[in-house]
This record gives structure tokens, C-alpha cells and sequence, in this order.
């Protein structure tokens, strides 16, 4: 598919559309030693059970609880930012699944009523990430998934997705296979509509779990691809970053790599462009490819080149990693104008 952007968003109702893993978030600070006494890989993401999310709830100290999902985080920024959003992430009808659903309204973003009534989850209980933060800022995530791991093709509402410019897809949700289901239809219906779809690949070991699954996404659905460069070098087997990141240029229209400390890196049609960071004292990494991923396409969508959609990324990421939590406390509209 031919991507454009700024003229492509006139005639859509949103500018964004997210769909993942509805959570809510608990973050909680930690001692190193806290990781390695339950056998936590410092910086990673562990799926866990019931028992284990309670076990976990009640031995740590809960700094912040909010709603929370990759993709919603990115929302959530990408609102602040001005850009018009919806979502699209299942819940139960239980108190966190209602907090959820309000916190995303309370940040301008449409969540349609079907899912508070008869798409919601009623097995299993609104999913929670723990999110443990040590004192260099790194985060360790344990998710209970919860109702999450029910949203299917047939959560997929039609409307929104033809109606947003861009549907941005999280990796996270793809690991049962109806949630892949979900992904290559929402595609289908974006495209068939003469809209775009980028995607995240969220963490190297999702990566790594459905890397064929992944590669097929890729290469047949996807125009625009974030990934940090863990997560690009796990999908294409490979340690060389830019051989990577050539292959995910072939694969995508573009595609955009984060790398911490070195900034991110855009590789479009054999042209690359390095983007610096933007300089802040790190708190909580919590959520920085979520922000960097909300400013790139809130500057996408509004007709930014890709080195200004690069610079909005640095500058969201680096607010969201100078305090705790995955959403902004300032307003970054103003950053939009600059």
C-alpha cells in the first residue's frame, strides 16, 4: 500500500486508532535483589498467572495505580498531544475494567460504549501489569492478562477502523491465536478503506515466541513498524542492527527504531535518518516506546516530515521517562507547534 500522510487524515474521523491490552497499570519501586528473589529478568515482560499477580500485589509497594496497555499509553499521549484517538481493548464489568474505560474517556479518547455493555469480558477479571521500577529506572513488567486475552476479530468494530487514519496495532496482544485473527482482519479493513496500520513488536521475547507469526504480519499487513532495536534484531535473526533495520525497510513502507540512549533511527526506501534524543534525567522508563511511537504519529498525521515525526517522538518519550508512570503530566500540545 502507497502511505502519505497529512492529506490522508482530512477525512478521517481519528487521527489514531489503538488496539491492544486493556490493563491497569500498578507501579511499584524496587531493590534490585527483589527481582533476582523471584527469578525476574531485569527489563523484561513475564506473562504470569492469578495466584502469582496477587502474590506479587501484596508484597510490593504500590506507588501509582492507573489504567494502563502499551497501546493505550499511547493513546493517552497522543491525545495530549491533540491528536483525535480512539480504541479499541477488552475489559471485564468489574471496577478496574470501569476505572479503565473512564481514564480513557477522561483523556478525550473514544472507547466505543459496546464494550462496556455486550463486547465486555465476563470470565476473568480486567488484566493488571505490575510494573517494578529500580533505582536506575528500569522497569520489569509481571502481566496478568485477565479479560484481554478474549478480544477476537469479532471485537474489531468496522467503523472505527475505516473512520482513523492510522490503526496501530501492539504486540503485546498478539499472543493467542484469535488476537492474530484480530490484527489481519483490522488490517484488511484499513487497507480496504485506504487507511494505514503500524505496528509495535512491544518486546523481543513476544518477538521471539510468534517470530514466523510476526514475520507474515510484517511483510503483508503492516506500513509502518516500531521497534526497539532488541526487538528488530530478534525478528530478523540477526545481530547487526542495520541489517535489521535494511530488511524491515523492505519488508514496510518504513520503519522506526528506538535506541535508548543513541535516540531512534528511520530507515525508508534505503534513506535513514537518525534522530538525536532529547535530553532529561530518567525516573521510569516506563512507557517511553509507547510515547515515542504516540508522537511520531501524531506528527504523521498531521503532515510532519519524518524528521520532525522523529523529534515529537524524543520529546513525548522524554517527558514520560522524567517521572513515574506511562502517562504525561504536562500538556505537549504546545511541542506540536514548535
Amino acid at each position: 500500500m502507497s502511505v502519505t500522510n497529512g492529506d490522508a487524515a482530512k477525512d478521517c474521523r481519528f487521527d489514531l486508532l489503538g488496539i491492544g491490552n486493556a490493563i491497569i497499570d500498578v507501579l511499584a519501586p524496587v531493590d534490585p535483589a527483589f527481582l533476582t528473589e523471584h527469578d525476574m529478568i531485569s527489563g523484561s515482560m513475564m506473562l504470569i498467572d492469578a495466584e502469582r499477580a496477587e502474590a506479587l500485589y501484596n508484597k510490593i509497594h504500590r506507588e501509582r495505580e492507573m489504567g494502563g496497555g502499551s497501546a493505550a499509553n499511547t493513546c493517552v499521549v497522543a491525545s495530549n498531544m491533540g491528536a483525535r484517538v480512539a480504541y479499541l481493548g477488552k475489559v471485564a464489568d468489574d471496577a478496574p475494567g470501569r476505572t479503565f474505560a473512564a481514564d480513557l474517556q477522561d483523556s478525550g479518547i473514544f472507547f466505543p460504549s459496546s464494550f462496556l455493555t455486550g463486547r465486555i469480558a465476563q470470565e476473568q477479571p480486567t488484566a493488571r501489569c505490575l510494573v517494578l521500577v529500580t533505582p536506575d529506572g528500569q522497569r520489569t513488567m509481571n502481566t496478568y492478562l485477565g479479560a484481554c486475552v478474549s478480544f477476537g476479530p469479532q471485537d474489531v468494530v468496522e467503523e472505527v477502523v475505516a473512520s482513523a487514519c492510522v490503526t496501530y496495532l501492539e504486540g503485546y496482544l498478539f499472543d493467542p491465536p484469535h488476537a492474530q485473527d484480530a490484527f489481519r482482519h483490522a488490517a484488511s479493513l484499513a487497507h480496504g478503506a485506504g487507511r494505514q496500520v503500524a505496528l509495535s513488536l512491544s518486546d523481543p521475547f513476544c518477538v521471539a515466541r510468534h517470530r514466523d507469526a510476526f514475520r507474515e504480519l510484517v511483510r503483508g499487513h503492516i506500513d509502518i513498524l516500531f521497534a526497539n532495536e532488541e526487538e528488530i534484531c530478534s525478528l530478523y535473526q540477526t545481530e547487526d542492527f542495520t541489517t535489521a533495520m535494511e530488511h524491515a525497510a523492505a519488508d514496510t513502507h518504513f520503519a522506526v527504531v528506538t535506541r535508548s540512549g543513541q535516540g531512534s533511527a528511520i530507515i525508508r526506501e534505503g534513506e535513514r535518518i537518525d534522530v538525536p534524543p532529547v535530553a532529561t534525567q530518567v525516573v521510569d522508563t516506563t512507557g517511553a516506546g509507547d510515547a515515542y511511537a504516540a508522537g511520531f504519529l501524531a506528527g504523521w498525521t498531521s503532515g510532519r516530515t519524518l524528521e520532525e515525526c522523529g523529534r515529537l517522538g524524543s520529546v513525548a518519550a522524554s517527558e514520560i521517562i522524567s517521572h513515574y508512570g506511562a502517562r504525561p503530566l504536562v500538556n505537549l500540545r504546545q511541542d506540536m507547534e514548535l
